[in-house]
């Protein structure tokens, strides 16, 4: 008689509810194996939109609808106007690629300086294309490691060919994704995004505002004219739902060389 399969070789067992905590675990511990094999233990995570695009993509499909006659209709107009607003926002794409790079060189000298296996400042992102993308590059193109968090969701989110291959993660799991955000950050930086990077800013404000977090992890609120824009803090400040000082949680930063200068002078004290 042919053996039943041990539970934890039982593909059936393992993708029922009643194994969902061994999945859990699995998600927490098979991350913090690799983490520990290549000796990191802090990161820098970018966050922001999947939407956003590289200046030349963006640049290409603008001239290529600029040259085409529509007949002056609404549907062309409204491409248009896409068009261009995403030509606009590729700025992020490319100062998110070049912050991480300085952000790696940065990291890199003190390896080097240390003379230690550990591994300082790793650039973090969700994996995805757009500023995750341009994060994982400008860490890829500075010749470092990067980790990308990737998560599977019914519209498959691919991850970016930047990702270091022994730092790329597959999670079904929001809440331990995020986990692994917020347990090796020592720094965010949150450039434009929608709906997730909106989750992702508030739920780790929320802890460290509320002491869940104890550490010093210094916040950058990147792209002024856009958060200002999509967020009032004055306003909750005003209606007293958030208290005055809650506002020294983060800074605005508009420039890459900016924010790698705060970056350096907040994070000197872990040197």
């Amino acid at each position: 008689m042919k053996k039943a399969p041990k539970a934890y070789k039982n593909p059936e067992f393992l993708g029922s509810p009643e194994a969902r905590i061994i999945r859990i675990l699995a998600e927490y511990l098979e991350p913090e194996s690799r983490f520990a094999k290549f000796n990191i233990e802090d990161t820098i995570v970018f966050f922001g939109s999947a939407r956003i695009r590289p200046a030349d993509q963006a640049r290409t499909s603008l001239n290529d609808l600029r040259k085409k006659t529509d007949g002056g209709g609404s549907g062309h107009a409204a491409a248009l106007l896409r068009a261009e607003q995403d030509m606009a926002m590729s700025k992020y794409y490319e100062d998110a690629l070049r912050l991480a790079s300085m952000l790696t060189s940065w990291s890199k000298e003190l390896h080097a300086k240390k003379q230690c296996g550990r591994r300082r400042f790793i650039i973090c992102s969700g994996g995805g294309p757009g500023i995750m993308e341009a994060a994982n590059r400008g860490a890829s193109e500075a010749g470092g490691y990067s980790i990308g968090l990737n998560i599977s969701m019914p519209y498959e989110q691919e991850p970016n060919a930047y990702i270091s291959r022994e730092l790329m993660f597959e999670f079904h799991y929001f809440f331990v994704r995020k986990f692994w955000f917020a347990y090796l950050a020592k720094a965010l930086i949150i450039f434009p995004g929608g709906f997730g990077t909106l989750d992702e800013m508030m739920e780790l404000m929320t802890l460290l505002q509320t002491g869940k977090i104890t550490k010093r992890m210094p916040i950058i609120i990147y792209g002024s004219s856009y958060w200002k824009e999509v967020l009032n803090f004055d306003a909750m400040v005003k209606w007293g739902m958030i208290s005055p000082e809650d506002l020294n949680l983060f800074c605005f930063c508009d420039t890459p060389e900016e924010a790698f200068e705060h970056l350096k002078k907040e994070l000197g004290h872990l040197l």
